[in-house]
């Protein structure tokens, strides 16, 4: 694959490096945007029907994406509407813990540590050996060991989003299923970029975000709920969740069964007809460059500044603990953290400052070019070359 730039309208001065904060929006999804903002100003122009033709298109390219039934997927606001869902259909028998990730993002530590708080159950923050200089061995490891028959829930990333560290989904949940803990999994920062198979890695509920790596709007993300779920209190009662909510001619004949599998779990108003569309162009979008396409991109693209770190004898992460899209780099010594940041802004180079680490995070709209600007600006950041 060569790169996607010329899908997307980003300004042609600034070196993107960024798409863990935010992607940019492709140019289909601009349009398709557009169509419906036009559509909007005739609303009798929308039929009963579509309310749920395009959530029903949506949930199909997400399931095509991770590997499971459409009927198991959710349109949700945000993750930690997902993560609650999940959370409260998890029953706490005493004795029982929680495991979360050191570090992990507050929507996903906030949900769980609640959750044990409300149960009175022990949450168990685990992290990597602390004497080592690479973190994936242990941390992966120590993962894997934290979890037994007391363990009711695990919840984390599927790669950590200050530094990109891919943690081993199939080992952890094969350990899950084995001990009947329940597996919930932020793919906020890596589905879409990085292989995702829910039956594969036997995660339980898979919780996203959309404005990253699905190249979706910020206020609408997707969840998977496996069969852990089925049958399911969710948040709320949302009339488009019920089985006869398609018969608007009788809505108030009130049908108390809910639409099937994890139907009872989208958000009310899930047809949302301005930001459904861009999710809609993402997903099909991704499911046409193909995840190993991104992923094999991105990873030709970074290996100049891998071998320039690598040149200066910078210690790096182990490749198989390493996301091709989003890591953060270990800085030589002698870079001067002020005069780097000088620089950065003064190339026009779009980065995250993420834990006071530099997180750089790649995707198909980055260029040769991209890579070259920042490994110049770390080069004249050295202060002894």
């Amino acid at each position: 694959m060569d790169s996607q730039k010329h899908l997307f309208s980003l300004d042609q001065a600034v070196h993107y490096l960024n798409c863990g904060s935010k992607s940019p929006l492709l140019k289909s999804a601009e349009e398709a945007a557009l169509a419906a903002l036009v559509r909007a100003r005739n609303p009798f122009k929308t039929k009963p029907e579509d309310f749920f033709t395009l959530p029903k298109e949506v949930k199909g390219r997400f399931a095509e994406l991770i590997n499971c039934d459409p009927l198991q997927v959710a349109l949700i606001p945000s993750t930690s509407y997902g993560f609650a869902t999940a959370l409260g259909n998890i029953t706490y028998k005493p004795g029982q813990h929680a495991i979360v990730l050191e570090d992990e993002f507050p929507s996903g530590y906030f949900s769980l540590k609640t959750w044990c708080d409300s149960n009175h159950a022990e949450l168990k923050v685990v992290g990597p050996d602390k004497e080592t200089t690479t973190q994936g061995e242990s941390w992966n490891k120590n993962i894997l060991e934290s979890i037994t028959p007391e363990t009711a829930v695990v919840l984390m990333s599927s790669v950590h989003w200050v530094n990109g560290l891919r943690f081993d989904l199939e080992s952890i949940g094969q350990k899950c299923k084995t001990v009947g803990a329940i597996f919930v999994v932020d793919g906020t920062q890596s589905t879409g970029a990085a292989e995702m198979d829910v039956k594969r890695f036997k995660i339980d509920a898979l919780i996203c975000a959309s404005y990253k790596w699905l190249f979706g709007p910020y206020g609408m993300g997707i969840a998977y709920y496996g069969h852990a779920f089925e049958g399911g209190e969710p948040l709320e009662e949302s009339w488009l969740n019920r089985t006869n909510s398609q018969d608007f001619a009788n809505l108030t004949k009130y049908d108390h069964e809910y639409a099937e599998d994890s139907g009872r779990y989208n958000v009310g108003e899930m047809s949302n007809f301005i930001l459904l569309p861009i999710l809609n162009e993402g997903l099909k979008q991704i499911n046409e460059w193909t995840v190993e396409g991104i992923e094999s991109y991105c990873r030709r693209l970074t290996a100049p500044l891998y071998d320039y770190l690598k040149s200066l004898d910078t210690e790096l992460e182990d490749e198989s603990y390493s996301s091709a899209h989003l890591f953060s780099l270990n800085l030589p010594e002698d870079v001067d953290p002020e005069l780097l940041k000088k620089n950065l802004e003064e190339k026009k180079i779009s980065v995250s400052n993420r834990a006071g680490k530099l997180r750089v995070s790649v995707n198909v709209f980055n260029t040769v070019e991209d890579i070259e600007v920042l490994i110049e600006s770390l080069e004249s950041s050295r202060l002894f070359k």
